[in-house]
């Protein structure tokens, strides 16, 4: 697989303030780059809005046991309206889970993109800004989790990760036995090999967590033979905040791993664009998501999702 490096996330607006360069930037980079600024604008605008912890449902308390075959009121002397229990649906919850500085706002066309497409049960969690361990914020993410499957009555769960969530995510996975509860997990430009990019923000510990060699990302290196979790790794070409661009993409033979090319689009549109969201769908009810294949794990290149 071959793909150019990422350019610096300064590149465009140097070049903004240097026209004479503007002939060497590509019609599709220029693309890019202006959606990244209108869905930057935009997510300042929701902001506000994701920042509160997001309402649970009410659990429905179970009532007593209906014939199924009266799907109607039944009517008598003596007798009382009674509703039949629709089915226990099929798909797990999806859990969603946000990047580094960033909250459940980001998630809002990609949940009304699910929801409209049969997913029921969607929950959006809130990890705090100033989490500074991938670990224990994949702890609070197992907790939150075994909550979810208590309260729906659901074994397991699908996880859509943006960024550093995907990787709190896969953290949880492969070291804390998230797999007996994760059946799939969705990344979304999650540096799972470290990104070398703004090297001011080392100052921070959870981005130096994200750094190539990193104590972390050692660990998510170690054999993993019995994981039963499916990953599907959505990367871009145009992904600003990957270097290199393949940190994005999941590579270790334990894994059964699906690894789809995004064209077009940067970092933030990832959870954003209607091209990634219809991929997402896919990869979260395909048969091979359905079915977990009792072979040996793999690593496979998608086709791939061209954003024009």
């Amino acid at each position: 697989m071959k793909v150019t490096r990422a350019v610096s996330p300064l590149l465009p607006l140097c070049q903004r303030l240097l026209p004479g360069r503007l002939a060497g930037l590509s019609l599709t980079l220029l693309k890019a780059t202006a959606l990244e600024i209108v869905i930057l604008a935009g997510h300042l605008l929701l902001y506000p809005t994701g920042i509160t912890p997001e309402r649970r449902p009410t659990p429905t308390p179970p009532g007593p046991p209906t014939d199924l075959t009266d799907a109607g009121t039944r009517t008598g002397t003596g007798d009382t309206p009674d509703t039949t229990r629709l089915p226990t649906p099929t798909r797990p919850p999806v859990v969603l889970l946000h990047g580094f500085i960033d909250n459940r706002s980001v998630f809002v066309m990609l949940r009304r993109s699910l929801a409209q497409h049969g997913r029921q049960q969607i929950e959006s969690l809130n990890y705090s800004p100033l989490t500074c361990d991938i670990r224990t914020a994949a702890e609070l993410l197992g907790r939150h989790i075994e909550e979810i499957c208590e309260r729906t009555g659901r074994h397991e769960v699908d996880i859509v990760g943006h960024s550093l969530g995907g990787l709190i995510a896969r953290y949880y996975v492969q070291c804390l036995g998230g797999d007996v509860r994760v059946r799939t997990l969705v990344t979304l430009g999650t540096p799972h090999s470290g990104t070398r990019v703004v090297p001011l923000m080392n100052a921070h510990p959870i981005v130096r967590q994200m750094r190539p060699g990193s104590g972390v990302l050692d660990e998510l290196c170690q054999p993993a033979p019995h994981c039963r979790t499916r990953f599907v790794s959505f990367w871009s070409d145009l992904d600003q905040l990957m270097d290199p661009l393949e940190t994005a993409c999941i590579e270790h033979p334990d894994l059964l791993v699906q690894n789809v090319r995004v064209s077009g689009i940067g970092h933030l549109a990832l959870p954003v664009h209607p091209a990634v969201a219809a991929g997402i769908r896919q990869a979260l009810d395909s048969e091979e998501t359905e079915a977990r294949p009792a072979a040996a794990h793999a690593t496979a290149q998608a086709d791939g999702l061209t954003v024009a």
